[in-house]
């Protein structure tokens, strides 16, 4: 009973981010080192929402070994088999279904009542349960629900076969005293409840997240669900390394333990910002760039003494060990292959021969190649062989007597290159009309971000832009030493994602995965 499970959302939850649109292949790689970091069960999507989302969670069921992988499903029958169908290949599947207990909800959103609920989550429960043994049920809006309402649900729920009860603050309304409470009711109104694993999943509207999961550990919780980097709907979900971080740190107060690596938060938090274009705040608690860098005279003195005078934590334990020096211009291919072994990349045949024509690239620009230069060129040839679009050459004439002037060149996804030009407000707003020019697609910049993958002069730089095409947004990474060549690509890789999200939404959707993509989730 001390060992708490972690339950990772970013991949369902974190997706619903305004802005985010992974493919397959990004929701594998993030996958897969979800399971190096060593989280209990990934939520691996919705699987009705889309066919591309059905695709992806399946193909992390088939690929991905050790963590539960489970799939998310209303307390529909269609959502039920569509997520049964994505998980079946996991060798730990689960299916993971809701539906609302507060009036608010069952009044406005599902226009029912609450006899209606209590069949619905007892069918839906029973027909998860004929398909696997693993089943996962939350009463959503449960925080702003009645008590004794909630938990003749829950029991329902039970009486069926469900193997997990979560019980989500679904807006981030409740504070840690309430749902400590709230929990504690339940307990005392369903005595089932203390043989089936009792979960917690909090949204941070009010900055609460983390507090209330630590709330309901106290009380009994032993599943905590969470996202890296705190990302998910609106302001977000508990942020994973914050929950696993404070659990180990204050073991003393908490007394329970997971099953993290935590010296794999630092790469799992860079990763997932790259491929979602999300930014970490510096000021972010044990990840951001200021979490164990000091400013003032007096702790700077402390820490040159002893450490433990301002850290409470040490660097090295969540993978902030440095950012060490792995190659150099003349490291050969070999010694490329087993650098990127060691940060989690198996890479061979082609995709090292490319991966090692860019490596030798950058190296001959950069003095020094750090392991963090070497997993954002990963990264950055991943969203590459993914992109439709292709930047294939610039050129910029840049000025502060006349305005900049960009000519680009662009492969098309039929294969054809194509030129544009274009006068702009400065270079990088240039090459990107530039871009619009030559695919004639007249896509709108929203968001434009530059950083720095390491530092000093010849870092590496990480260009994310936010486009939006038609009423759809998506967003696109780049990275280079030189930061117009990353804007670049950026965009072209945005324009990628708009376009096919585009013509997904030309071609007609399923309605019921047209419903499923604005029903709100736990």
């Amino acid at each position: 009973m001390d060992r708490v499970q972690i339950f990772d959302t970013t991949l369902r939850d974190g997706e619903q981010s305004p802005g985010i649109s992974l493919n397959a292949a990004e929701k594998l790689e993030i996958a897969q080192q979800l399971a190096r970091l060593g989280v209990d069960v990934i939520e691996a999507g919705f699987p009705i929402a889309s066919p591309g989302d059905f695709e992806a969670v399946q193909a992390i069921a088939r690929g991905v070994d050790g963590p539960v992988i489970a799939g998310l499903a209303r307390a529909h029958a269609a959502d039920v088999e569509a997520a049964f169908g994505a998980v079946r290949d996991s060798q730990r599947p689960r299916i993971h279904t809701f539906i609302s207990t507060s009036d608010i909800h069952i009044t406005h959103q599902l226009m029912a009542t609450r006899e209606d609920v209590k069949a619905q989550a007892r069918a839906a429960v029973a027909h998860a349960r004929s398909f696997v043994e693993d089943v996962e049920f939350s009463p959503m809006d449960a925080t702003r629900a009645d008590l004794d309402f909630t938990a003749e649900v829950c029991a329902i729920a039970i009486e069926e076969g469900a193997t997990v009860v979560n019980i989500p603050d679904t807006v981030g309304y409740t504070t840690p005293e309430e749902y400590a409470a709230f929990l504690r009711g339940l307990y005392e109104r369903v005595p089932a409840l203390a043989g089936v694993t009792l979960s917690v999943h909090c949204h941070d509207d009010l900055g609460l997240a983390v507090a209330n999961s630590y709330a309901g550990v106290q009380v009994g919780a032993r599943q905590v669900e969470c996202a890296i980097n705190g990302i998910g709907e609106r302001a977000g979900n508990a942020a994973l390394e914050e929950v696993v971080m404070l659990l180990a740190t204050r073991g003393d107060v908490a007394g329970v333990t997971t099953g993290v690596n935590t010296r794999e938060i630092a790469r799992t938090s860079r990763l997932v910002s790259r491929l979602t274009g999300y930014p970490v705040q510096p000021n972010k608690a044990v990840v951001g760039r200021n979490a164990f860098a000091h400013e003032s005279g007096i702790h700077q003195d402390g820490v040159l003494k002893e450490r433990s005078t301002y850290e409470i934590m040490d660097a090295t334990t969540v993978g902030l060990e440095g950012n060490d020096i792995v190659l150099g211009k003349h490291s050969g291919r070999h010694a490329l292959r087993q650098a990127l072994e060691e940060l989690g990349f198996t890479v061979t045949g082609a995709a090292l021969n490319t991966a090692f024509q860019r490596f030798k690239e950058i190296a001959d620009k950069k003095k020094q190649v750090t392991a963090m230069d070497l997993e954002a060129l990963v990264t950055d040839e991943l969203r590459e062989e993914m992109a439709t679009f292709a930047l294939e050459w610039f050129d910029v004439e840049a000025s502060s007597r006349r305005p900049p002037h960009a000519t680009v060149a662009v492969t098309t996804p039929e294969g054809e290159t194509v030129e544009g030009s274009f006068t702009g407000d400065g270079p990088v707003d240039a090459i990107f009309h530039a871009i619009n020019t030559a695919t004639g697609v007249d896509a709108r910049l929203r968001e434009f971000r530059v950083d720095a993958v390491t530092g000093g002069q010849d870092a590496l730089g990480e260009v994310s832009v936010v486009l939006e095409l038609e009423g759809q947004s998506a967003s696109g990474q780049g990275v280079a030493t030189d930061i117009l060549e990353a804007a670049g690509r950026a965009y072209v890789r945005a324009l990628s994602n708009a376009v096919r999200k585009v013509r997904a939404a030309e071609a007609g959707a399923d309605p019921r995965a047209a419903d499923a993509a604005v029903t709100p989730t736990p």
